[in-house]
């Protein structure tokens, strides 16, 4: 007999999933495979009909790189390559300078902040570089308007895909 646990004012069998969270599960393949089948589009060229709110995957020279999220997806996947973007809206393009550099700790010191990084004359190039980088790539991406499915199919997405440059760290 499975072992029982209380969640949610109600016993459970051990071996069931939740329902609510597994109606969410059970979305997940689906939505992915509208993202993998989307015909992808070039991030400098990106049309009009992008919805507000979804995931997003970037690809470059057929390899996935980076999966991301937002409510306003237009917005945010130019601020990924915008060349005047901030290191607060490009963070894939930190990402990327931080591999290209070595830089790779973070810190939370002003001596080795973002704001210093980008000053610095081996980061800033690189990062301007990133940007530029980003805005060859490739973006494919889904519509998916629930919070808690848009969070989860980009983490579903990410672990299947192998993206090297995500993590969910806690920072």
């Amino acid at each position: 007999m499975p072992w029982l646990w209380r969640a949610c004012g109600s016993w459970y069998a051990g071996s069931i999933m939740h329902a609510a969270f597994k109606a969410h599960i059970d979305e997940l393949e689906p939505a992915f495979q509208r993202l993998l089948t989307m015909s992808p589009v070039r991030m400098d060229q990106l049309p009009r009909s992008i919805p507000q709110r979804g995931i997003y995957l970037l690809t470059e020279h057929n390899q996935h790189l980076y999966v991301g999220r937002s409510n306003r997806m237009p917005a945010r996947l130019r601020s990924h390559a915008r060349p005047s973007g901030s290191h607060y809206q490009a963070t894939f393009a930190m990402r990327l300078a931080r591999t290209t550099t070595g830089m790779l700790k973070a810190s939370y010191r002003p001596e080795g902040s973002r704001s210093k990084l980008v000053v610095d004359p081996v980061f800033g190039p690189a990062f301007i570089s990133a940007k530029a980088r980003v805005a060859q790539m490739s973006v494919q991406y889904v519509q998916e308007a629930d919070p808690l499915r848009q969070a989860l199919l980009e983490m579903y997405a990410a672990v299947a895909l192998q993206t090297p440059f995500n993590d969910f760290d806690n920072h």
